[in-house]
Parts: structure tokens; C-alpha cells; sequence
């Protein structure tokens, strides 16, 4: 093939036929690296990874780097927002049943988002290869790699980084995946010579930084991972902060808060992908939509493993979900008295006594704000 590249029409035929299986959108980035990533080492020395230590793998600093001889990154966008409201549309302090509810993150409500990507990616991989006549590498990732994937985006033209650091579409608004195929196919860009990725649409607004709970987004285009809710409900293993335990609200996995008050999602299309419509928990009538945190708090390992076998909740494990929802309860102002109340102080002075240190401690600190709260 040489070094020139293939023709556009190349391009527009891979765009057309991830959008036919499934994708919400696609373009092609050219392999090499881009602008964002120079302050990427800066962003880790300053400790705002926490203990994700994954992403130091130097192996970021370039999407060069992962696969030998790559020429192009095709990005695939997802969308996976379901018609349900938003978090910041809930009253969790006035449930009409008055079942203390948590909030699990939108993209977690379904089967394990990793699953559904790699299925759709491998599907336009074997079209690649039926299509493309000269023999080429390729490397699919479904968030799995070591690829700076909303930086490959900006640059395939699917959007631009807002202030709260993720990818926002002007028509997708920011409730999608994104999977990237690395391949040796000398593609024309989506975007072309001189051509400047979508402008950064975000203005003067700051409404994601105002609204974190926490201040992780510590000014704009920059995050603190380590203050971010849904790192402390997920990536962070031991107990969480003292300090940021209220502001956490009734989380158990994951935060939404800076795209819900986004304005470019307030008309964000929602999907029909049945893998990502809530799924059914402990019972018909619950789902992992506004949970029930009692019945989380009282899950054996045994029943977190049964109940979120392909869910993305796994990987918070059985301690972290079950530390998250004390946090929870002890954020919560349940009515003296209730059954409710009974329920949750009985299943918080169990786990007080649990031989996990993080739990415990995290049930000990709940029992102490409820009983607080009820004075």
C-alpha cells in the first residue's frame, strides 16, 4: 500500500458500516500524538490518578505505542442512556416508600458495557477483513487498552473535551462508550489537512464544576480523580475519605452529577440497546435504578456475585459496594421509628461487627449519623 493513504471513500465506507452495526458514530484519528497528551505525565505526577496505577503505563503517552506499524485509530461511539431521569431530577430525600434508595451510575444499570462494545467491534473487524484486500494489522480495544480514547476522538472529529474532562457530541450530548481499533490501514482522516476538530462548545458555562459535590474538577479541563465520587465508589480500595463521605450522597457506584446538569445533555437521544436498560435486582420489582441500599447493604459475596455476574458493579467488589452503601445509608434521613429505620440500623449494627475492617468502620460511621440525624 505504501505510503499514501487509501481513499476517503475508504474512510466513509467504515463509518457507514459501524453506524449499520449498531454505532451511534465513528471516525478515523491518524496515529499520532496529540497535543493533549503532553501534560498527561503532569496530570499523574501530581497524584490525581490515586491508585489506578494502570493508567501510568507509558504506553498513553502515544497511541503509537501499543501496536507496532499502526497508521490509523477508527473510534466507535456508543450511546447507552436509557429512558430513565437523572440524578439530579430525584428527590432522595422524600421516597414515597419510604425505602432509603442509592444511585448507581447510568452507564452501570445493564450487562457489562465491555461485552456489548467488544461484540460490536469485533463485528466491523471481520467486515474490515473481508473488505480490505491487502494483508493489515489491527487491535480492537473496548476500554480495555492502554489508549487515551475521548483524546482519539476529539481528533476523529466525534466532539470535544468539555470542562469536565470527558467527550461531548453536539448531537449525543456525553452518555456514550467509546472503543477504538488500531490498525496498520493507511485511512484519510476523517477530518482533513487543516482541518480543527470540533470547537469546544462549552463556553462560559461551568455547571459541571459548580455542581461536584466534592470540587474534583479542580478547575476547568482538569480532574482530581481521587476526590472524584465515582473513583471513591470504585477504583479506591480501603476506606473512603472522612472528609468526602457526605458529599458522596447516596452513591454506591459511579456519579453522574457533572453530565446530568450538562445543558448539552438535556436532549440527549436515548437508546434501545436492551443490554443497557436497567437490570432487575433482588426481586421483580427493583432494579438498579434508585436501589434499594438496605438489600445492598445486607448482600453476602455470595449474592454480589450472583447478581452482578456481567454487570459492570463487579468491579467494585463485594467490600467496596457494600462500604459504599453504609456511606449511603449514613447520608440518608430515614424517618424514626420506620421500618425502614429498624431495617437499616439492624443491618448496619451487623455489619459493624463484620471482620472487615473497611466495612465495619464504614457501618460504625453510618450508625452514628442515622442516630444523629433522629435526635
Amino acid at each position: 500500500m505504501g505510503e499514501h493513504l487509501l481513499a476517503a471513500a475508504e474512510t466513509a465506507w467504515v463509518s457507514e458500516r459501524a453506524c449499520a452495526l449498531g454505532f451511534d458514530a465513528c471516525g478515523v484519528a491518524p496515529a499520532e500524538e496529540f497535543p493533549e497528551l503532553s501534560k498527561y505525565s503532569e496530570w499523574i505526577e501530581r497524584g490525581y490518578a490515586g491508585e489506578m496505577k494502570y493508567l501510568e503505563d507509558s504506553r498513553r503517552s502515544d497511541p503509537r505505542n501499543p501496536m507496532p506499524g499502526v497508521r490509523s485509530l477508527i473510534v466507535c461511539a456508543l450511546n447507552y442512556n436509557v429512558d430513565r431521569p437523572y440524578s439530579t431530577q430525584v428527590d432522595f430525600s422524600t421516597n414515597d416508600d419510604g425505602v432509603p434508595r442509592g444511585w448507581i451510575s447510568r452507564y452501570a444499570w445493564g450487562d457489562d458495557y465491555h461485552e456489548v462494545l467488544w461484540e460490536k467491534l469485533n463485528l466491523l473487524v471481520a467486515e474490515m477483513r473481508a473488505h480490505f484486500p491487502e494483508p493489515f494489522e489491527l487491535h480492537a480495544y473496548a476500554d480495555t487498552g492502554p489508549i487515551h480514547e475521548r483524546a482519539a476522538a476529539k481528533y476523529a472529529g466525534l466532539g470535544w473535551l468539555a470542562k469536565n474532562t470527558l467527550l461531548i457530541n453536539q448531537s449525543l450530548g456525553s452518555w456514550f462508550f467509546l472503543g477504538v481499533i488500531l490498525t496498520s490501514l493507511p485511512l484519510t482522516p476523517t477530518l482533513g489537512t487543516g482541518d480543527a476538530p470540533p470547537p469546544d462548545r462549552c463556553g462560559t458555562c461551568r455547571r459541571c464544576l459548580d455542581a461536584c459535590p466534592t470540587q474534583a474538577i479542580v478547575e476547568p479541563y482538569l480532574l482530581d480523580a481521587t476526590r472524584c465520587i465515582s473513583y471513591l465508589t470504585i477504583e479506591l480500595r480501603g476506606a473512603i475519605p472522612t472528609d468526602l463521605r457526605e458529599a458522596m450522597g447516596p452513591h454506591v457506584f459511579g456519579c453522574d452529577i457533572c453530565q446530568d446538569v450538562c445543558p448539552w445533555n438535556r436532549t440527549a437521544p436515548t437508546t434501545q440497546i436492551q443490554e443497557f436498560q436497567p437490570r432487575a435486582f433482588r426481586s421483580e420489582t427493583e432494579s438498579l435504578f434508585l436501589p434499594d441500599l438496605i438489600k445492598i447493604a445486607k448482600l453476602s459475596p455470595e449474592q454480589f456475585r450472583e447478581t452482578f455476574r456481567g454487570s459492570p458493579i463487579k468491579r467494585t467488589k463485594w467490600q467496596g459496594l457494600v462500604r459504599n452503601a453504609c456511606i449511603a445509608l449514613g447520608n440518608t434521613r430515614i424517618a424514626p421509628g420506620s421500618a425502614s429505620y429498624r431495617e437499616a440500623m439492624d443491618a448496619l449494627i451487623g455489619l459493624s461487627q463484620c471482620d472487615d475492617a473497611v466495612i465495619s468502620e464504614s457501618a460504625r460511621w453510618a450508625l452514628s449519623r442515622i442516630q444523629a440525624n433522629g435526635d
